[in-house]
Order: structure tokens, then C-alpha cells, then sequence
């Protein structure tokens, strides 16, 4: 029996904030998720050594993939949201990737995944694979392509100015003035 080649579309959707906390004793980074409404910038709180304050969030969503014809659903509690790459830094894998990728009408996003003390915690590249197939499933694809990279491939995350893709200030005639590091 042939294995189901999926249609997938998205599946309990839950909008919400990507929190980032840092830890001024050990200068570690975490993130997490939350649906709660505007967390508090400069929230406090201690955990043993580590003093942890809320110092940025930013609107995201997350969802499920499930395949409209064997009924598989592909969880994604580990994607936090896609980033835009806006080629801040010249030697970064993933601007460098972009840049290849673009001469053959393929865009990329990058999947980011969380942060925690011991480290960052990626997105399986199985799950890359099902994101793009996801992306490319509902374009053209003689005219473009949509390929989802790991965060892991940014060389420096402190100095990244990538964008969140959320839907807050995206259909705005507004140019955003100056973009800033993400942390």
C-alpha cells in the first residue's frame, strides 16, 4: 500500500506571544508561549539563582498540521513562529542561503523554535520538510517556492533583526521606521 501523499491544512490554531525572558545572573535566554493578553515587559520573578525579567514579546501563533486524507495530524509545540530574514548580517547561514535560494525563485522562513537554559530547542527537520510541503502545497510553484529553514543556521541571534510574521501591522501602509534586534 502506498504511503498517503498529505494534503495538509492547519488545525488548532492559537494565537498568541512569544515571551522572552533573560536571567540576569547567568545571562540566559528562555522563551515560552502564551495566549494570555499583552504579557508585562519587566515582569519578575526568581528561580533559584537565576533572576528572570520579561524583556520582549512578540505576537505569534501556533498550529497543528493535519492531512485532509488519511487524517494524521503532525503536532508543532515545538515552533514558536516563522521569522523573516532581512539580511542584517552578511556572513549569517541563512541570508546566505537566502540569497542562493533567490536566484531560484525560492523564499525561505525560518522556523524558530524555543529557547531554554540548556539550550535551543529546534524543529526536527522532518518537520521542515512538512512545513515546506505545507507552504508549497497552496502556491504556483512554477513561478516560486517557499522553503522553511531551522533558527539554528543564524549565526548570531543577539544581533538578528529579523521579523516575526504575525498579522499585527502587516497590512499597514506605514513603513516600520527602524527595526531593532530581536532581544
Amino acid at each position: 500500500m502506498p504511503e498517503c501523499q498529505h494534503q495538509w491544512e492547519m488545525t488548532n490554531v492559537r494565537f498568541g506571544y512569544v515571551v522572552f525572558e533573560k536571567c540576569f545572573h547567568c545571562n540566559s535566554l528562555e522563551t515560552y508561549f502564551t495566549t494570555e493578553a499583552n504579557p508585562i515587559l519587566g515582569d519578575k520573578y526568581r528561580d533559584g539563582d537565576c533572576f528572570w525579567s520579561v524583556v520582549e514579546n512578540a505576537q505569534s501563533f501556533q498550529f497543528d498540521l493535519r492531512c485532509t486524507k488519511c487524517g494524521h495530524v503532525e503536532k508543532f509545540e515545538d515552533l514558536m513562529g516563522f521569522l523573516h530574514c532581512t539580511g542584517c548580517l552578511d556572513d549569517c547561514q541563512v541570508d546566505i542561503m537566502r540569497r542562493q535560494l533567490e536566484a531560484k525563485k525560492t523564499w525561505i522562513l525560518v522556523a524558530f523554535g524555543f529557547l531554554k537554559k540548556k539550550g535551543k530547542h529546534t524543529v526536527p527537520s522532518y518537520k521542515l520538510d512538512i512545513l515546506t510541503d505545507y507552504f508549497n502545497q497552496r502556491r504556483d510553484t512554477k513561478r516560486s517556492k517557499i522553503k522553511i529553514l531551522s533558527f539554528d543556521l543564524i549565526t548570531d541571534l543577539s544581533n538578528c533583526r529579523g521579523d516575526f510574521i504575525h498579522d499585527v501591522g502587516m497590512l499597514s501602509t506605514e513603513p516600520i521606521a527602524e527595526r531593532k534586534p530581536i532581544f
